[in-house]
């Protein structure tokens, strides 16, 4: 009995090792250090949005049109199963940082292999094509499509994505001449070993499995390769942060609104730090304080202050932030002292207000002005310490008296009342944030529970930008329409860290239309924008093709004018 259990044991152990390190089949073709990779699920797109709702944007008609466009494309665009793609299965995009600058890849299906070669060899006549190890290539100068009968992958060179110190330091290769060998590349995503890509990476093979339409990858070192070279960010030992640091998302379209959940994977040392300093939840007294009639954003966190002094030392930057707050009459360890972990900032009743410059004279010049935003804000912390909380503030007062001719002036007033720490741009808001008197807030349940919580309303803006005074054609009252029929506000929580030792977040992105797919409300305004380009295009080129009578006067006409107005 023992012997068939010690049996049984060991063949579950077996299978469950096995089906944790069976390797996904997206991430076969694509290598471990891409800086991002973006997975489509092309099923799932195609039943939310058939391709026949797509082509209804008048840029699909335009292209028709288009004589530069090969005809290959064009029967592309009108039936995608021309290109002998297969556009229900997976669709995966990825950008790879390298010393030439980087190459951008596209991954699919094939699902009709003459189509295939058809449509890309009549993309451009001067393609040339080889065939190797069951693979053909067709490639022009810094394009390449390899394919077999199953799978095909694009190779796009991308010197771009060469950093800017890079850049500086280096004559750039295409002035020269020089190109990737993108045909070698391609034919090295056929060969990759599964053990150098994301086949058999374990965060990148559970995102997948993740329900969605879909799905970010983003590897924050390969993303930031280069950027210590930069002379300031050498200063601080920024690296720590990126360091095998990888983000995922996983994006499903629902019916009125677009639904994101986040991850964030870190290194070990940072996480570890975030585990033991982490937040607990933002605060539902300081949100319900918030003051403002119509609140267009808020920005809550609950942290533990302690994490800041571990970040600093994790950047060798404690010792030159001390040297700088004991100029102002504090240090570190008060400002950590004073504070209880609890930050609110929030903006409302914005409006865009046309604000003329002022010209030589000093007076308003009003053919030159400008839509700038008006907006009350506030900003609140939660005190622990008095003591130390009164350190800040006379520091602050300190500061604001150097920097201010006259204080008096100051565009912000504060208020304490020894629980809470306020400032704002008018004192009416700090009072009223102490007093806590704003209980007209409905989205608190939406962004609470977890120690970062963020709300934006897009309605707002939307109507406080698109005022009267801004609003100069047809063309801008129709954008408005399409936006504020569509856009709603936006959710975001998260902070806290899960089982696999993830930060985790969700984003909730809500339209006005609560009943109607997502996706299709997209399309319908991706379709009204073209719309609104192609009015405003033709415009514009009446506007160029326009001729100033007084400019069509001939200089010899002009001058036999004017001497005739003299002898007169």
């Amino acid at each position: 009995m023992q012997t068939h259990f010690k049996n049984w044991l060991m063949g579950a152990t077996i299978i469950l090792f096995a089906s944790c390190n069976k390797p996904n089949t997206q991430g076969k073709y694509i290598p471990r250090e891409a800086a991002f990779v973006v997975q489509i699920n092309g099923k799932n797109l195609s039943s939310k949005l058939p391709w026949n709702d797509v082509k209804k944007n008048p840029l699909f008609k335009d292209a028709e049109l288009d004589n530069s466009i090969p005809t290959a494309m064009k029967q592309a665009l009108n039936n995608p199963d021309s290109s002998g793609i297969d556009v229900n299965a997976d669709l995966v995009f990825f950008a790879l940082k390298d010393s030439m600058g980087g190459y951008i890849a596209f991954e699919g299906s094939v699902k009709n292999e003459k189509l295939f070669n058809t449509f890309n060899t009549q993309l451009n006549d001067s393609t040339k094509q080889v065939t190797k190890d069951g693979v053909t290539f067709i490639t022009k100068k810094s394009f390449c499509a390899g394919y077999t009968k199953d799978k095909f992958v694009y190779i796009f060179d991308a010197p771009q994505m060469q950093n800017t110190s890079e850049k500086k330091q280096d004559v750039s290769r295409l002035s020269v001449g020089k190109f990737r060998d993108v045909t070698s590349t391609c034919q090295e995503i056929f060969k990759l070993d599964e053990d150098i890509s994301l086949a058999r990476n374990e965060r990148f093979s559970k995102m997948l499995k993740e329900n969605g339409d879909i799905h970010f990858w983003i590897n924050g070192e390969s993303l930031m390769t280069g950027v210590s070279g930069n002379p300031m960010m050498a200063m601080i030992d920024v690296g720590k942060f990126y360091k095998g640091s990888i983000i995922t998302s996983t994006i499903n379209f629902e019916n009125g609104k677009i639904l994101m959940d986040v991850k964030g994977f870190v290194e070990d040392d940072f996480a570890k730090i975030y585990k033991k300093y982490s937040g607990g939840k933002v605060s539902d007294d300081m949100l319900k304080r918030l003051p403002g009639k119509d609140i267009a954003a808020v920005l809550a966190l609950n942290f533990n202050p302690e994490v800041i002094r571990e970040f600093l030392k994790m950047m060798s930057m404690d010792g030159v932030v001390n040297m700088g707050l004991a100029k102002v009459g504090f240090t570190l360890d008060d400002f950590i002292k004073a504070n209880k972990g609890d930050i609110l900032i929030g903006a409302s009743d914005l409006k865009f207000k046309k604000d003329s410059s002022k010209n030589n004279n000093g007076k308003k010049d009003e053919t030159s002005a400008n839509i700038k935003p008006n907006f009350k804000y506030v900003f609140a912390s939660s005190i622990a310490n008095k003591d130390a909380f009164n350190k800040l503030i006379n520091a602050g007062k300190k500061l604001g008296a150097e920097k201010l001719s006259d204080s008096s002036k100051a565009q912000f007033a504060y208020k304490s009342d020894g629980t809470y720490f306020t400032f704002s741009n008018t004192q009416d808001n700090a009072d009223k944030f102490i007093a806590g008197t704003n209980s007209n807030i409905d989205f608190i349940n939406k962004i609470n529970g977890q120690p970062f919580g963020a709300y934006i309303n897009i309605h707002i803006f939307l109507t406080a930008f698109f005022n009267p005074d801004n609003i100069k054609d047809s063309s801008d009252k129709a954008l408005y329409d399409a936006s504020i029929k569509l856009w709603d506000n936006v959710y975001i929580k998260g902070g806290a860290i899960n089982s696999d030792d993830a930060i985790t977040q969700t984003v909730e992105i809500n339209m006005v239309d609560k009943t109607t797919s997502s996706l299709k409300q997209l399309n319908t305004y991706a379709v009204q924008l073209a719309e609104i380009y192609k009015i405003k295009r033709a415009k514009n080129k009446m506007s160029e093709t326009t001729v100033d009578p007084t400019l069509a006067i001939p200089d010899s006409t002009k001058h036999a004018a004017a001497k005739a107005k003299k002898n007169r």
